[in-house]
């Protein structure tokens, strides 16, 4: 967290709600995979996390934590090619920001941002905020087969010690520069949630949005409501509701996105110094928000319940086909199928192939553009080491 005073704010800020909020609804199904949330990868992650040393930006730890990033992706069934990197500088060195995408199923172009930094300062950062990059961790594990209709951005910031370097980056370069525009759903920031040993943690401060500019506040309000009722559902933890304040969220709060966080009650006393360390730490605390955490970004992202749509997800490898009915461009997301290149055939309601074309190194997501074809009905097929999927769209 990039504050040294947010104890006394915190007092004075802390809000209650003026809005009313839809009532949330508690899903059995959700919490099924919220109890698959592991204690054991909890407080092994952050063991590994604070073993990378100092995170500092220009050094060896920092890429070294970058690569144990990914490696964390890979073995939890996501591919490199749903990872990218984005790279800025910082003073004079070059940092990079982590992006796992995952493709939603009914609003593939409107993003949930899951989000928070891997850099620390002075010490190894293993609340500030190995807490918050474990977190999010065990979310993308337990998501990455469930298929969700928004899509999802996994973000891991470096520089945010700096300054909030790296998410200003990425808003400026990123969001700011995809045409359209990034469509955001919400921001949900995890930063600083590992607690305090020896106090009783039982509290997460959920985050809203009470800055310039103000359009977008009442509907951070909403959603932090929402997160608040999440925690209540699937978790055990007291909630109290404050604002944003200093963190990776700003920039998008700025750019006039909508925002939300987590934040421990508690505060630790050891940020930003050398004994920022797992002893000094509460790693059932730092579980239980990974658990809420999860439970909270399945309500955000509207996680399938269906068993059906479960199998057939992942039977087909994740690929998707959208939008879908389309016009003039059609994307193809090639989901986790393992190889990198495959041939796409689209074919009519006669039966013939009206367009084939090879993709060699594929992109995560590849366009096609079909404005020539007829409007109608057609078939997708994509087909890759001896294995193929389809998938119908309309042409309109």
């Amino acid at each position: 967290m990039n504050s040294n005073s947010r104890s006394t704010l915190l007092f004075a800020f802390t809000l209650i709600s003026f809005f009313t909020v839809k009532s949330q609804t508690f899903i059995p199904a959700y919490q099924t995979v919220v109890n698959q949330t592991s204690q054991t990868n909890i407080t092994t992650n952050l063991t590994e996390f604070e073993a990378l040393g100092i995170k500092r930006r220009g050094t060896a730890p920092l890429q070294n934590t970058l690569n144990w990033l990914k490696n964390k992706y890979l073995s939890y069934g996501y591919t490199a090619s749903q990872m990218q990197e984005d790279s800025f500088t910082n003073g004079a060195f070059t940092c990079k920001n982590l992006i796992l995408t995952k493709v939603g199923t009914l609003y593939p172009n409107t993003y949930v941002i899951v989000c928070g930094h891997y850099d620390s300062v002075v010490g190894t950062g293993t609340n500030d905020n190995g807490s918050g990059v474990v977190s999010i961790l065990e979310v993308a594990r337990l998501l990455q087969n469930i298929p969700t209709e928004y899509s999802i951005k996994f973000i891991n910031f470096s520089g945010e010690e700096d300054g909030l370097v790296g998410s200003q980056h990425y808003v400026g370069s990123v969001v700011n520069s995809t045409t359209p525009k990034m469509d955001i759903k919400l921001v949900f920031n995890l930063d600083e949630v590992g607690g305090v040993a020896g106090m009783l943690n039982n509290n997460i401060t959920c985050e809203r949005d009470t800055g310039s500019p103000t359009s977008n506040n009442a509907a951070s309000n909403t959603m932090t409501n929402q997160l608040i009722n999440c925690v209540g559902l699937y978790t055990s933890l007291n909630t109290t509701l404050s604002y944003a304040y200093a963190s990776d969220y700003m920039p998008f709060e700025d750019n006039n996105e909508v925002i939300t966080g987590f934040f421990e009650t508690n505060e630790t006393s050891h940020r930003h110094t050398a004994t920022d360390l797992l002893v000094n730490m509460d790693p059932v605390y730092n579980f239980n928000v990974a658990k809420a955490a999860v439970g909270a970004t399945m309500h955000f992202a509207v996680a399938s319940t269906s068993t059906l749509e479960m199998e057939s997800f992942n039977t087909n490898f994740q690929v998707s086909f959208y939008p879908n009915p389309t016009k003039e461009i059609l994307n193809i997301s090639k989901g986790n199928i393992p190889s990198q290149d495959y041939q796409l055939s689209i074919i009519d309601i006669n039966g013939k192939v009206v367009l084939n074309k090879k993709y060699d190194n594929a992109k995560y997501i590849e366009q096609v553009n079909v404005s020539s074809l007829s409007k109608g009905l057609y078939l997708c097929v994509l087909n890759f080491d001896n294995q193929s999927v389809s998938k119908k769209i309309l042409i309109d």
